[in-house]
């Protein structure tokens, strides 16, 4: 059974999470359907592309499977990573894209959400960033990416607490675009896409990659960035990294000890 259902209609292509067995978990499964998805809809003439979870959804996705993590050793969050392929792809698609929030939002599923163009939430929305709780160290992209969207202090509070940040705190941080109540959700995300299906592709598409450019227009010096990848290095080679892991499958709390 596919684990995603697409769309296409009046040029708003659809992405709906299909795997509740698995709360939507970004398996490589259903990474991969979504890039097939992906561009297959671009051949249809998408000019939007709606990303969401089936209407009255607890968990819009539960984020990266923990179970195909590497083991210690071997960074978790690699370039060719399939979460970090399919951002990469979001990122880079020359239309919109909507991220449409129903449910909580969990770990790498965050930061597929905010990868997106624009965010729409409802009450029951909610974002949690989750890699201190198993001893994940996130990529430079990634967190970079919380910074520029929410700011240094936000980020750093999401990453080091764990905690859930509720629609109306993800409202303030600058998460959401927009939070409407549940019932009018629908309805305005696709209002909206189909104003945007109204203009010019060409300069939408444009603009797009001007900011995407913009965004990460201060690049890191190569001992910067041999310097944050070592430190990385010390975590996903750590016995924290492994009991991280070990606890999240064994389903207990962790015991980190800072080794």
């Amino acid at each position: 059974m596919a684990v995603i259902n697409t769309a296409l209609q009046d040029n708003v292509g659809t992405i709906t999470f299909n795997d509740p067995e698995h709360r939507n978990m970004l398996s490589g499964t259903l990474i991969d359907e979504m890039l097939q998805s992906i561009g297959a809809l671009q051949k249809g003439r998408m000019r939007v592309l709606v990303i969401r979870a089936p209407k009255g959804s607890k968990v819009w996705s539960a984020g990266h499977d923990v179970h195909e993590l590497p083991l210690p050793g071997r960074d978790p969050l690699s370039y060719h990573d399939p979460l970090v392929t399919v951002l990469r792809s979001i990122q880079s698609l020359p239309i919109p894209v909507i991220a449409m929030i129903e449910g909580s939002v969990w770990g790498g599923a965050c930061d597929l959400a905010l990868s997106c163009d624009i965010l729409i939430g409802c009450p029951s929305s909610s974002f949690c960033m989750t890699p201190a709780k198993i001893g994940v160290p996130y990529n430079v992209s990634g967190i970079l990416h919380f910074m520029n969207i929410m700011g240094v202090n936000f980020a750093k509070e999401m990453f080091f607490t764990a905690e859930p940040l509720s629609a109306e705190q993800a409202s303030k941080a600058g998460l959401l675009n927009h939070l409407i109540e549940a019932d009018e959700l629908e309805e305005f995300t696709y209002n909206m896409a189909h104003k945007i299906t109204k203009n010019s592709p060409l300069s939408i598409g444009v603009i797009k990659e001007q900011i995407r450019l913009l965004a990460s227009a201060h690049p890191l010096s190569p001992l910067t960035f041999e310097r944050v990848q070592g430190l990385r290095r010390t975590v996903y080679d750590s016995k924290d990294y492994a009991e991280g892991i070990k606890a999240f499958l064994e389903k207990r709390p962790p015991v980190f000890t800072g080794d």
